[in-house]
Parts: C-alpha cells; sequence; structure tokens
C-alpha cells in the first residue's frame, strides 16, 4: 500500500491570529517606523510642491516624471505615505490593546503567591536571622516598607509569612503612554492633512481647478465646503481690499475654500534694521464676520497669528497688490527705433510687435514684481571678478553670495546696501516661451564706477546674469544707449573710422589714412553684428566674441596675440569716436579725455560687447512707481493640533517615566528559627534594570531589615 505524506491543515483563525501578531509586534512598527523617517528624509532633501519646470531643470525629463509619478514632491500627502501612517497607527493601537490589561493587571498584583524557594534564585538576595517572634518581625517589616514608601501586602502561610512589597509602578504606564502618543501624533497628522479634502473629492465629486482667472470665476465644483473640519491654505489681500477665499494647493491643481468671514488689509507693514535688513513684517486687518455682523480689528505678525472661529491666520509672506510702473523702453540693435513710455501694473501685460507686425513677431510683455527695498552686500562685489562684465556670465547674486557663509569666513567685512527699487518681468514669444528679467531702478557702484544692473535667466531655477550698463557724465545710461544705437548705424559707424583714422594716423603718412579707415571700418562692423566671422559652423552675434573669432580663423596663431592687441585698441578709438558723435547729435559737448571718460569708456566698450547676448529686442528702465503692497496669510483649520499637543505631552512624560521610574518588587520570607527563639528572615528584590542604584538601595533595604551594617559600595 503506497504511503501519504498528509500536510497539517491550518485553520483559518490561526492565520488571522498570525496577521494580528504580525501587526501587533515591534518589527513591525519599527520597520513602519523606518519608512517614515526615510520618507522624511526625502521630503526634506527634495522640495516640495514646487513648480514642476523646477524638477524637471534638477533632475531631467525622466526621472522628474519617475519621482513625481511617486509622490516625492509632495511626500506627505502621497497616498503610500498615509497608508504608513495609518499602518503605524493600527500597528501601535493593537499594541496598546494586547499590553493594556496585562500592564494594568500587573499594576495591582503583589505577585505573594512566589514560593520561597525561589527567593535564592534572585540576583539580589538577602538572608540572616532576627531577635523576636514572626509577629514582631512582621511588625519590624511593616515600618520598614512604609518608611520606604513600598507598597506591601502579607500571606500567612502555615509554615511562615511571605510579604510582597512593590515600587515604582508608574514604569510600565510610561510604555501606555508612549505608544498612546504616537497614536495621537499620528491621527492628529492624518486629520491636519489633505486626507480630509481627499475624501471631499472622492465621495462628493469635487475635482483639481487647472485654470488660469478670477476666484469669482472658478466653478463650484472646485470649491469646498465652508464647514470643511479642516484645511490649510493661502489667503491673497492686497492693501483697502477684502478677501474671504482660501487657496489650497494639492498636486498640479487647486481648491477653493470659502471662509466664514472677510479679512480686509488696511496696511502691511515691514520694519527695518539699521542695515536695511528687514525686522518686522504686520498686517492690519480687520475681521468683518458675516454671521454675526462684528467688526474686529488686529495686527497679524510673523509668530503671531489671530484666531478667529477656530480658524487661524499666520502671515505667511507678502506680495505685490497691483504697483503701477511707468516704463522707458530703449529698442536693442534698431537704428531707427525710438525710446517710448510703457504704463502698466504688475501683474499686467503689454504687447510688441516688430516693424513687420506680423502675429509670429508678437512679444508679450508679463509684469510680475515690483521691489522697493533690495539689500545687497557690495563690499567686496569685485574680487575675483575680473574686469569684464558678461551677461553670460555674471551673477550679482553670486558674486556677493560667495563673500557671505559659514562662520570660518565671518572676517569678511559686509557692508550691506539698499540698492533701490527693482521690478521683474517676463517677454514671452508667440510660442509661449518665456525669459525672465529683473531690472533695478538706480545705479550701484560695483567695481568702482556707477552701473545700472539689468539681468536675466532663462528659468526660474536659475540666478539671474546681470549685465552692467555705465552711466554717463549726465547720470544716466543715455551716452551708452546712444552708443548702442549708432553700433546699428552704417552711415555713424563709417564716419567714426574716418574720424578715428584721421586722428590716429601720423601726419607724415597720409597714404596710412585710408588702409586705416577700412581696417577700423570692418572692426566696427563685427564688434556690431553687421558682419559675421564664422568658426566651428557658428557666429557670435557681435561684441568682443565676434573680434576673437575673426581672430582665430583667419590670422595664424604665432600673430594672433599681437593682431588681437591691434584690433582692441582700434575698436576702443573708433567706439570714442562713435561716442562724440552721438553726443554731437544730441547737442551735448564732446568726451573729455579724462580718467571720467577712460572709465566710462572701458565699461561701456565691455557692456555693449554683452548686450549682444542680451536676448531681449528692448531694455526696460524704471521711471517711476505707486506701490500697492498684499498680504498672504496661511489660512489653516487644524482639529488635529489638539491631538497632536496631547500626544507630544505624553510622549515626554512617557520617556522621562521610563528612563527615571523603576518598577522594583521585593519579597520577604519571615518564618520561626528552628529553636523557636528567631525569626529567618529571607529577601529578594526584582528590578527592570539592574544599575548601581539598586543595588545600593537593597544593600540598605536588607542591612536595615537584618540590623547589620551595610556592606561596602560595590565597583563599577
Amino acid at each position: 500500500m503506497p504511503s501519504e505524506i498528509l500536510t497539517p491543515h491550518r485553520p483559518a483563525h490561526s492565520a488571522w491570529r498570525d496577521l494580528l501578531e504580525l501587526l501587533a509586534s515591534m518589527r513591525f512598527a519599527i520597520a513602519l517606523l523606518t519608512l517614515i523617517c526615510i520618507a522624511s528624509i526625502i521630503g526634506t532633501v527634495i522640495k516640495q510642491n514646487e513648480p514642476w519646470v523646477n524638477y524637471v531643470n534638477q533632475f531631467g525629463p525622466f526621472w522628474a516624471e519617475v519621482f513625481g509619478r511617486v509622490g516625492l514632491y509632495g511626500v506627505y500627502s502621497a497616498w503610500w505615505f498615509l497608508l504608513i501612517l495609518g499602518f503605524l497607527v493600527l500597528s501601535t493601537s493593537l499594541c496598546i490593546a494586547r499590553s493594556a490589561p496585562k500592564i494594568l493587571a500587573d499594576r495591582k498584583a503583589f505577585k505573594e503567591h512566589v514560593r520561597a524557594s525561589a527567593l535564592r534564585a534572585f540576583h539580589h538576595r538577602a538572608e540572616g536571622r532576627i531577635d523576636g517572634t514572626p509577629e514582631a518581625a512582621l511588625e519590624h517589616v511593616n515600618r520598614l516598607l512604609t518608611a520606604g514608601g513600598w507598597q506591601a501586602k502579607a500571606q500567612i502561610r502555615p509554615d511562615g509569612t511571605m510579604v510582597a512589597a512593590r515600587k515604582g509602578m508608574s514604569h510600565k504606564l510610561g510604555y501606555l503612554a508612549t505608544h498612546g502618543a504616537i497614536v495621537a501624533i499620528c491621527i492628529g497628522g492624518l486629520l491636519d492633512g489633505d486626507l480630509v479634502v481627499r475624501a471631499q473629492m472622492w465621495f462628493q465629486g469635487k475635482t483639481l481647478f487647472t485654470g488660469g482667472g478670477t476666484i469669482a470665476d472658478v466653478p463650484e465644483r472646485h470649491r469646498l465646503s465652508e464647514r470643511n473640519p479642516t484645511y490649510r491654505g493661502n489667503l491673497f489681500v492686497p492693501e483697502g481690499r477684502t478677501g474671504n477665499t482660501a487657496v489650497l494647493n494639492i498636486g498640479d491643481g487647486v481648491l477653493l475654500q470659502p471662509l466664514p468671514f472677510d479679512v480686509e488689509l488696511k496696511k502691511f507693514r515691514v520694519e527695518y534694521y539699521e542695515t536695511g535688513m528687514p525686522k518686522l513684517f504686520a498686517s492690519d486687518v480687520v475681521i468683518h464676520d458675516r454671521d454675526t455682523g462684528e467688526k474686529t480689528a488686529a495686527t497679524i505678525k510673523v509668530n503671531e497669528p489671530l484666531i478667529h472661529r477656530g480658524i487661524a491666520l499666520f502671515q505667511s509672506s507678502f506680495d505685490d497688490g497691483g504697483s503701477t510702473l511707468k516704463l522707458r523702453a530703449l529698442p536693442l540693435r534698431n537704428a531707427g527705433a525710438q525710446p517710448f513710455a510703457i504704463d502698466s501694473t504688475v501683474g499686467g501685460r503689454s504687447e510688441l510687435r516688430n516693424a513687420s507686425g506680423a502675429d509670429a513677431d508678437r512679444l508679450t510683455l508679463e509684469f510680475t514684481g515690483l521691489r522697493v527695498i533690495n539689500v545687497e552686500n557690495l563690499d567686496t562685489a569685485q574680487a575675483e571678478a575680473g574686469s569684464a562684465t558678461d551677461v553670460r556670465k555674471v551673477d550679482l547674486t553670486a558674486s556677493i553670495d560667495k563673500h557671505l557663509g559659514s562662520g570660518a569666513r565671518a572676517d569678511k567685512a559686509k557692508q550691506l546696501h539698499n540698492i533701490g527699487p527693482s521690478f521683474s518681468y517676463k517677454i514671452r514669444d508667440a510660442a509661449g516661451q518665456a525669459r525672465e528679467y529683473n531690472a533695478y531702478m538706480l545705479p550701484v557702484e560695483l567695481d568702482g564706477r556707477r552701473v545700472l544692473l539689468a539681468g536675466v535667466r532663462e528659468t526660474p531655477a536659475e540666478p539671474f546674469r546681470y549685465l552692467r550698463i555705465p552711466i554717463d557724465d549726465q547720470g544716466g545710461i543715455d551716452g551708452w544707449y546712444r552708443m548702442q544705437a549708432g553700433l546699428a548705424d552704417t552711415a555713424l559707424r563709417e564716419e567714426a573710422a574716418r574720424r578715428y583714422a584721421r586722428s590716429a594716423s601720423s601726419p607724415d603718412k597720409p597714404e596710412m589714412v585710408e588702409q586705416l579707415r577700412v581696417t577700423a571700418s570692418r572692426a566696427l562692423a563685427l564688434f556690431s553684428g553687421a558682419e559675421k566671422a564664422t568658426r566651428d559652423g557658428t557666429a557670435a552675434p557681435g561684441g568682443l566674441q565676434a573680434l576673437a573669432q575673426f581672430v582665430e580663423t583667419t590670422v595664424p596663431a604665432a600673430e594672433q596675440q599681437r593682431v588681437s592687441e591691434v584690433l582692441l585698441r582700434i575698436v576702443n578709438g573708433g567706439l570714442f569716436e562713435l561716442a562724440n558723435l552721438t553726443r554731437e547729435r544730441a547737442g551735448l559737448a564732446p568726451l573729455v579725455s579724462d580718467d571720467a571718460t577712460r572709465s566710462f569708456m572701458t565699461q561701456a566698450v565691455l557692456s555693449l560687447s554683452d548686450a549682444m547676448f542680451y536676448p531681449a529686442p528692448v531694455l526696460l528702465q524704471l521711471s517711476s512707481f505707486e506701490q500697492l503692497q498684499a498680504s498672504v496669510f496661511q489660512v489653516a483649520r487644524t482639529p488635529g493640533k489638539t491631538l497632536v499637543y496631547l500626544g507630544c505631552v505624553l510622549l515626554t512624560l512617557g520617556v522621562l517615566v521610563m528612563l527615571y521610574i523603576r518598577e522594583r518588587r521585593l519579597w520577604i520570607w519571615l518564618h520561626p528559627t528552628a529553636d523557636g527563639h528567631g525569626t529567618q528572615v529571607q529577601a529578594a528584590l526584582s528590578t527592570t534594570r539592574r544599575t548601581l542604584d539598586a543595588d545600593a538601595e537593597f544593600d540598605r533595604l536588607s542591612a536595615d531589615l537584618l540590623g547589620t551594617a551595610p556592606p561596602p559600595a560595590r565597583p563599577v
């Protein structure tokens, strides 16, 4: 008969028991806590809820998409993070449910049923004889334990008396407190996260709004209920206006949260230190309660929120509320164009068209910001920067920041200056591509020269790169701009070349004038971009780089250094004559050959060269402005905050209790001696941790109990 191997069948309740054991186990909870710690590190390293383009620039298109799909850009609201928190709550709750009855029962038990023979197995034990009857010995033990703060219970047995005492029974309550704290903090975090908001989206059909326009035009399906129990959003309020709808950023869209009151911003205030650095941001507001009609005036400061009807308003940030801008637009690289004025507001738009007027040539100006105060450290901005100012390389922020940093470089002197107002804008082409620009209203002194700064960057993740435009003897940039426009005028370039040839030629060599004129004319044409020098299939738009390409492609390597120096002298001389020609047309006196003129011309040559790479067709100057500020409040209704605070208190108390309160149990066995003239005593101590304090305590207790001298201190 063939033998069979029978596999025992596991009942279903055994599988459930194993699952509950796993969920309630310490290793499972530690694994969950480890995952939460790793996720928190990721959420700290990777900036959360940034624009998508920032992540593409940082990680590249492929990894940006991968990281986005797993929710690394919103770790604390990702489904898997909330799932981990949920399982941690479940695991810790099961742990408490399983352990709490045992702990509470153990707190009530004295464990007086211990066998007398088992006392000899304890680490802390003592044995001896005392005079007197067992009744007198029991009275002595009772007085001794009461004085020591012990709770005791005696069990009378036929052959003696077992006294069981306990002390420090709050130790295990610390275990319950710490586990309960984890549950409270996690539940509070889940309540104050966007889990409730997402639940409303699932069950009430709410969807994210991804379009643009005004708040009033957003459909109802993108709005949450005014009775929403928990949310955290931003409220934008300009000065002199009111706001009553917060914006909740979730994923790649937003939801609108109506408030039960209106917030009117009377005034946004900024106070500064003597250095010009801000020290206070405050908003004077009036709360209009729509239900009661009550008006409440208050001031909201950083770290001093206003709480009204359970909703907290924090001073989160500030922004422009629609300031009025008056601008002067200077067309670049266009010989016949004239400067023109633009009036707009921050947040507004204007259109630019080329002479053709075609839609493909249409550009849109988008004015994005105004900063009235700009405090920078300009002490050593020129250090290690070299003499060239290249719009492709020069970064004002980097040149300033390299003088700041850790305490290891604290010996660097700092000179903080307010360099005046600046405004930012974007120029967007017909295809929707945009670059961001930032320009200062007032000149600053860098490298010993007064210059006007005009910055540009390709993406928000990059720092601005600044073009330095020199200030002329009239206190403006008109001298530089006339030279820039003159470079685009062929007739002016030719006249400047002729004047330079006559002034630079020796009177006894008139045949050199024409040759020098031709050379100067071609050098200015290369510098202006009218003539191209191609190298490796590319041609520089003009400037010093065009001259460098011309030398490298047409001059032998052995002669390039000498020819470069000659061309630079010719270009500098030709531009000086061009500057005087443009001044004559403007009715101004010629430039005087002194140090100030030489400094201006040096910076002008570099700036004109760099301007060839400035990607905008116009240069915008801020003529005047009327500032209108706005406050950005963080609006939060956080019912889970109380649970989180309670959890923090429980966690602190629990840890302190477990660290500084030790559970000790003491057993004393009393029975008559064989001769009947005394009492035999056995004592044993059990403690959760063997420490020197426990050793000393038992030594004192046994000495007092047996009436002997305490033993010498035990070695560490």
